[in-house]
């Protein structure tokens, strides 16, 4: 893949994973440590970023770094519009872990409940 792509795809999941939260560039900005106008730069494709930074940066946007480095590929789904497939994966694997969460809480109030019954 070439370097120019790869930042593309850097910049667009950046930008898309900011809106989803609702930061503007500046707040992004000030989370991160940066300057606005070096996220303004990452997210028009001028500049790349370290590893520290994409760290940081996926830290913020509550996703993994290898998840905004992958293309987003527009899915049609039943004319409701196009979806983003890393929306789909991040959607996904937002579901898995609050299953795993309740289950696991479901698993330590029956083991309460068992406790409190053998000492009663």
């Amino acid at each position: 893949m070439e370097a120019e792509k790869l930042r593309e795809i850097l910049s667009s999941n950046i930008k898309r994973e900011r809106k989803k939260l609702g930061l503007t560039q500046e707040k992004l900005a000030e989370f991160a440590e940066l300057s606005a106008q070096t996220i303004n730069d990452i997210e028009g494709c001028r500049m790349w970023v370290s590893d520290k930074t994409i760290t940081k940066l996926a830290r913020i946007l509550h996703v993994e770094v290898y998840q905004l480095l992958i293309p987003a590929i527009p899915i049609e789904t039943q004319g409701t519009g196009a979806i983003c497939r890393n929306d789909l994966l991040f959607n996904l694997e937002d579901r898995i872990i609050r299953n795993i969460r309740h289950q696991f809480r479901e698993a330590i109030e029956h083991t309460e409940y068992t406790n409190l019954k053998e000492q009663n």
